[in-house]
């Protein structure tokens, strides 16, 4: 089961959540975000798989980030398409399609076959995602695309043991974030690491 903690961007801090267990850390690269990663750390993840998190971006914006960060998936929201995202997979990097978890987007998302490795489903919300709210997991139940799924949206501590219970067989990972934090962009390495030890149970 993948773990990804999103949103660092403080150099000790990244060092803390790394040595914690997170499978993948996550840089965001959006303006609007409390949690925008302005300026390069001092410190950038060496075992743990660098994400790129992109609203809308061009191309070019994805690539450039890519090189300064070492960047070795990329994360998509908003009003992207099908052909950038393949165009990233063209050169080797992972990419991560996030969708709203609606009836209906949920539907279509078998459209990324092909476009993307992975889908990230994430509490509806006209922000683009870090609402820190739940949704309502049952929509995932019968869930029958052929793309692995990662699932955020408000996932904090206490949630560890009952998603070991949901009967989502196509999960692969978990995305944590806002739940996790001291101050926006600032995680708190101990309760990180105890959901960590709980979810690699599986």
């Amino acid at each position: 089961m993948i773990v990804k903690v999103c949103g660092l961007r403080e150099g000790q801090n990244i060092r803390d959540i790394e040595a914690a267990g997170a499978d993948w850390i996550g840089f965001i690269f959006y303006k609007a975000s409390p949690r925008y990663c302005a300026v390069r750390p001092d410190y950038l993840p060496e075992r743990a798989v660098r994400v790129g998190v992109f609203v809308e971006p061009t191309y070019g914006e994805v690539i450039e980030k890519v090189a300064e960060y070492g960047l070795q998936v990329v994360q998509l929201h908003g009003a992207v398409c099908c052909e950038q995202a393949r165009k990233l997979r063209e050169r080797g990097l992972t990419v991560v399609r996030a969708i709203s978890a609606t009836e209906q987007a949920i539907k279509e998302s078998a459209l990324w076959w092909g476009c993307a490795d992975y889908l990230l489903f994430d509490t509806p919300t006209e922000d683009h995602g870090g609402s820190g709210r739940h949704f309502d997991h049952e929509l995932l139940t019968h869930y029958s695309g052929n793309i692995p799924f990662i699932l955020s949206g408000g996932i904090g501590p206490e949630d560890a043991a009952t998603l070991l219970q949901t009967p989502l067989p196509d999960m692969v990972g978990v995305d944590i974030n806002s739940r996790f934090e001291t101050a926006p962009g600032v995680k708190d390495a101990a309760k990180v690491k105890q959901f960590i030890a709980t979810i690699h149970k599986v």
